[in-house]
């Protein structure tokens, strides 16, 4: 009887992406831009629009990522996800990575995935949470990237209550809220990034899974009588989007003079969002406004607890929200 041959799987991880360098800052935001689930205009007004926007958008960028040497961390970061989760996975497994607007662009992945020639192809997003703004925007552009492709292709949707994701996040925060006690009772802002109320009245179920995450982590920390609120960050423009604001939120606790932990439920690795907005920005808003302490919970990154998390995901020993296509 002969031995059984592993399936050759392709893992790819789907993020964002960032500018690496000053010089990509405008491209970035152009792709973001143009991009139709960002932006819903037809394509001629999208494309002058993203013109605009990336111009008007550049000065600001530019001294954002001018606090992180120049670029934005999130492609080491994901290579360093990639790397640890293949270590997990073992030698029938690769992975690889896609960026939605920045190299390594969707296309030049499926270009690298087509040489490897795969039994199958596993789309992991590195979005927990599910959203057409992340999440389907990255799998339209994956499909339209890869249709000569007829390599079997699963998508995992989404797991806003993963175990192993949830674990990394408790063991991160409790160590942060045991410092924060110290200075007095904590108040815990479970921070995600925002979206237009807008795009979550068309059914879009983002802040839906944004909270099933926050209630499954209260409920893994164990402390009795947490006081937390889950909060947004981010937002940008005039349109209305979904609160409470992180800025709000952090006013609030200020006022009542209570150290804060801040712990980032949406984000798996550190970028402009985390190493900007929430350790520069808001950490001087809150000790400004009066707040004794602030306690910035890293993210998840390469935590044993998530990288396991994430190969039961590929090896589906995890209920999660799947598709084969």
């Amino acid at each position: 009887m002969g031995s059984i041959v592993p399936v050759k799987k392709a893992i790819v991880l789907l993020n964002l992406g960032g500018p690496s360098s000053f010089e990509e800052i405008r491209p970035f935001l152009f792709n973001l831009f143009y991009d139709p689930a960002m932006v819903t205009l037809p394509g001629p007004l999208r494309y002058l629009l993203a013109q605009v926007i990336s111009r008007g958008r550049l000065k600001k960028a530019r001294i954002i990522y001018g606090h992180l040497g120049g670029g934005s961390p999130i492609l080491k970061n994901t290579k360093a996800q990639a790397a640890a989760l293949e270590e997990e996975l073992g030698d029938s497994s690769r992975v690889f990575i896609a960026m939605r607007y920045s190299s390594p662009m969707i296309q030049e992945t499926v270009e690298e995935v087509k040489a490897y020639n795969p039994d199958e192809i596993l789309l992991l997003p590195l979005y927990p949470q599910y959203s057409t703004t992340t999440t389907q925007s990255s799998f339209k552009e994956w499909k339209k990237a890869s249709q000569n492709l007829t390599i079997p292709t699963r998508y995992i949707w989404s797991y806003p209550t993963e175990d192993g994701f949830l674990e990394a996040i408790k063991e991160l925060t409790l160590t942060k809220y045991r410092e924060a006690k110290i200075v007095g009772n904590p108040r815990v802002l479970l921070t995600a990034h925002g979206l237009p109320e807008k795009i979550v009245k068309k059914g879009d179920p983002y802040q839906h899974h944004v909270e099933q995450t926050a209630k499954k982590l209260i409920e893994k920390l164990g402390v009795n009588s947490l006081d937390s609120v889950l909060c947004y960050q981010s937002r940008v423009g005039p349109l209305k989007w979904i609160t409470p604001l992180i800025e709000d939120e952090i006013k609030k606790a200020a006022q009542e003079k209570r150290p804060l932990v801040v712990v980032p439920i949406s984000f798996v690795s550190e970028h402009s969002e985390t190493l900007v907005e929430l350790d520069i920005i808001y950490r001087k808003l809150a000790l400004q406004e009066g707040c004794p302490s602030y306690h910035r919970v890293e993210t998840v990154q390469t935590h044993p607890s998530f990288i396991k998390g994430l190969a039961h995901l590929v090896k589906g020993e995890t209920r999660c929200f799947l598709s084969i296509i």
